[in-house]
C-alpha cells in the first residue's frame, strides 16, 4: 500500500476530496518523521510505536574489493508492532 491508496480510503471513508485527503496523510506523515528526528517516540495505541535507535559503530568489508572499513555510527528508524495489529495479522 502506497500514501495514494491511503490517500484514496480517506477519499472514500470520509468522503473528502483526493487533495484534502493526500493532505491530511502527509501531514501525518510529517508529524511522525518530525517527533522521530528529534529523537522522541511516537505511539500509536493498537498500531504500534515507532523509535530511534541508535546503531554503534562497527567494521566491515567492502564487497568489492575485500578492504576493511570501518563503518560509523549512526541513527536509525525503528517500529514496533502493536497487540492490536499483531493480532490482525494473525
Amino acid at each position: 500500500m502506497t500514501k495514494d491508496n491511503l490517500a484514496d480510503v480517506l477519499v472514500e471513508k470520509f468522503e473528502l476530496t483526493k487533495v484534502k485527503s493526500v493532505e491530511i496523510v502527509n501531514a501525518m506523515f510529517d508529524a511522525i518523521t518530525e517527533k522521530l528526528s528529534k529523537g522522541e517516540e511516537v505511539s500509536i495505541a493498537g498500531f504500534g510505536a515507532f523509535k530511534v535507535s541508535k546503531r554503534a559503530a562497527r567494521s566491515g568489508v567492502n564487497p568489492r574489493t575485500g578492504e576493511k572499513i570501518q563503518i560509523a555510527a549512526t541513527n536509525v528508524p525503528k517500529f514496533k508492532a502493536g497487540k492490536g495489529l499483531k493480532d490482525a495479522v494473525k
